[in-house]
């Protein structure tokens, strides 16, 4: 648990300050195949220098706001802390979903952690992977939802449509509330449109874009999950009593946290409380849900293309096209996407950008590692790739992060070879040690236990070769390990 001091509402000066809640848990797999399920768009570069993550989290840095509650999937552990200290986030309290039961038992598990420190905070609940091209225009309103959120009200902003979008839902406003100039009350939240329901939108002002982001105190919030949603309530309060430190991650208990129901804030609270409240405001949002959408907020060239990485376009208008590794050549097209990475490539109409989250659904349903994963995997201790695989048979590539190591370990099917590239390694044995330098190679025969550490100050960076009936992942029989996975 956390202690006092890094509780996320206090403030150290008696005063309560902006809990920002970052939700971390989707997938993104419209955004295939750059988003997989093993590193999806929020860990992803997509829309500046920094990952969107890492834009999300810089939104809420200052006095006025408190450290922020991620809740995340427990497999992206590693990689959201170590993007949150990149840009100088080291306290942040990081919650760990056993399962994704949706976004209202993820918001319930931070308020209900906001709430043991100060039940009044006032939460601020953002998507990890929504653009906002504004700030500016953010500082002023999010004012204005503080107020409205500390009179009880549970506050959402409506983004001003620019576009007839059927991919968005929609919020009808109503009438002004009283003392709180620019917010108004919610007369209804409407589903995602067909095309001749969202022209009529546009018509009737009325109407704005749904972003998901909210704001509300830990104590309303918690009122209105007993009021709407008490089955959730029940079982992630559960989760949260019965919640583990594990390093710097608190674990939610995963049978209590298992039994919440799956269903959205939106659906459990926001359509059905007399409290909803909406900002309209022009933010330059997007929940960037799409390679369509992506284009559309991206800086073009001349003849409305958006090229990134190694590309290179001849005659080709309104079109996006990227590229992870391998040169891509695209001539002749107009209102396409390219996306190339190291072990796919999609082509698509822009207009179709949809419907990629089907070509995803095939892949998996045909069981294609592609689906879910990319070649390179992450690892708390830096990452490894694929370079060749044959019948029994396997060549990677490992890089390890100075002072990282990987866990002491041994294997039923296989043995390895590793040869040190770069740095220099401390490599476990058996009972022997021995020190790695550049150019240097140790072999591991099948059943030895091994662990190999970086000591040094840069990158260690090896090639494995390995032998043997299975190569499979799961045939890691993992002694000890620094960083307590199973």
């Amino acid at each position: 648990m956390s202690d006092q001091k890094n509780s996320p509402a206090s403030s150290g000066q008696g005063v309560s300050r902006i809990v920002p809640v970052i939700l971390s848990g989707g997938s993104g797999s419209r955004l295939w195949p750059v988003s997989r399920a093993s590193f999806p768009k929020q860990l992803w570069p997509l829309t500046g220098e920094q990952t969107m993550l890492q834009q999300t989290a810089l939104r809420a840095v200052g006095p006025e706001f408190a450290a922020p509650i991620v809740v995340c999937n427990a497999e992206h552990r590693f990689l959201i802390a170590e993007q949150l200290r990149e840009i100088g986030i080291e306290d942040a309290h990081i919650v760990l979903e056993p399962t994704g039961r949706n976004s209202a038992p993820a918001i319930t598990a931070a308020a209900l952690i906001a709430a043991e420190h100060e039940p009044n905070a006032v939460l601020w609940m953002m998507a990890a992977d929504a653009a906002i091209t504004k700030p500016e225009t953010l500082k002023t309103v999010l004012g204005d939802a503080v107020a409205a959120a500390r009179s009880g009200h549970v506050v959402t902003f409506g983004m001003k449509p620019t576009r007839a979008e059927t991919g968005y839902g929609y919020i009808e406003t109503g009438a002004e509330l009283s003392g709180t100039p620019g917010v108004f009350a919610v007369a209804a939240f409407r589903e995602k449109p067909d095309a001749e329901q969202a022209r009529a939108f546009i018509a009737d002002k009325r109407y704005l874009w749904n972003s998901g982001m909210f704001v509300f105190t830990a104590e309303t919030l918690i009122e209105e999950m007993r009021a709407y949603a008490p089955a959730v309530l029940s079982a992630v309060s559960e989760a949260v009593e019965k919640r583990v430190r594990d390093l710097v991650f608190d674990r939610l208990d995963p049978n209590s946290f298992g039994d919440a129901p799956d269903i959205s804030i939106d659906y459990a609270v926001a359509e059905r409380t007399k409290r909803a409240a909406v900002i309209p405001a022009d933010l330059g949002w997007s929940d960037v849900g799409s390679w369509d959408a992506l284009w559309d907020i991206s800086k073009k060239d001349a003849a409305g293309n958006v090229a990134l990485g190694d590309v290179f376009l001849e005659d080709t208008q309104n079109c996006y096209v990227r590229s992870e590794g391998m040169v891509a050549a695209v001539t002749g097209v107009s209102d396409a996407v390219v996306v190339v990475t190291e072990d796919a490539v999609l082509v698509t109409h822009k207009d179709r950008a949809q419907d990629v989250k089907r070509v995803v659904d095939r892949l998996r349903a045909a069981g294609r590692h592609e689906a879910l994963a990319h070649n390179r995997s992450y690892r708390p201790w830096g990452f490894y790739e694929s370079l060749i695989q044959g019948d029994r048979f396997q060549v990677k590539r490992i890089v390890v992060g100075p002072g990282e190591k990987l866990s002491l370990q041994k294997h039923h099917h296989r043995a390895e070879h590793w040869v040190v590239v770069e740095g220099v390694a401390n490599v476990v044995r058996d009972h022997e040690t021995i020190f790695l330098r550049e150019n240097e190679s140790v072999y591991l025969p099948q059943g030895c236990t091994h662990r190999m550490e970086n000591p040094g100050k840069i990158p260690l960076t090896l090639i494995e070769v390995q032998s043997g009936s299975y190569l499979g992942e799961d045939d890691i029989i993992r002694i000890e390990d620094t960083y307590n996975r199973s």
